[in-house]
């Protein structure tokens, strides 16, 4: 057990470090290369995606034997599980947010989907404030308010994980009150599967994407 919790880790420090670097240099670096460099610099690559393969792997098998209560998102799916101990209490649909960079140059950063675990942070309703980050904004081209803290920002029901992450319902009001937006490096799913899970989640709790 504490070695796979050891490759969780790693999966989630290598995904934060590699991934949006990869994806903004690779085709400048290859630019540069000779074709013998190419095969070497694809050798290497392709060893690294097993790596992570596996790492995904552990991760889905980690939760198949998790005997606490605990959410399960397989990101590539659009579906969420609410299991324990193998066992699927709950299947919900979910739509995962875009990966792309945001935020304002030189002040920007990668958002790509959650990988590995994350821990609940804290279970918000529609009267509860969040902080919308500023380049929310930026990204949905709209003005800066004085105050980013707004209720309801993450709609009715909604899961902030500890790193920022969020599980989150279409809201009425704010910037994220659009259904064709969903919020880059998060989750949305609908309001009345969160609300009906809500008794059942709390701060601590683990969630896998894998």
């Amino acid at each position: 057990m504490g070695f796979a919790l050891v490759v969780l880790i790693a999966l989630d420090v290598w995904l934060v470090r590699k991934r949006g670097r990869y994806v903004d240099e690779d085709a400048r670096l290859r630019e540069s290369m000779s074709a013998l460099q190419r095969q070497q610099a694809d050798a290497i690559l392709s060893n690294e995606q097993n790596k992570v393969r596996m790492m995904i792997e552990l991760v889905r098998r980690q939760a198949q034997i998790d005997k606490q209560l605990h959410l399960a998102i397989p990101v590539d799916s659009g579906v969420m599980y609410l299991e324990q101990e193998g066992a699927l209490l709950r299947e919900m649909p979910v739509q995962v947010g875009p990966e792309r960079r945001v935020g304002t140059p030189p002040d920007t950063v990668y958002m790509v989907a959650p990988r590995g675990t994350r821990t609940v942070e804290r279970i918000l309703g529609a009267s509860d404030a969040w902080e919308v980050p500023a380049w929310v904004y930026t990204d949905r081209k709209l003005a800066l308010p004085a105050s980013r803290a707004l209720k309801g920002a993450l709609g009715p029901a909604a899961v902030v994980l500890v790193g920022g992450t969020v599980i989150y319902s279409l809201p009425t009001v704010g910037p994220l009150n659009d259904s064709t937006y969903v919020l880059p490096g998060s989750i949305r799913t609908r309001a009345a599967d969160l609300q009906a899970i809500a008794a059942n989640l709390k701060a601590g709790m683990t969630v896998y994407f894998y």
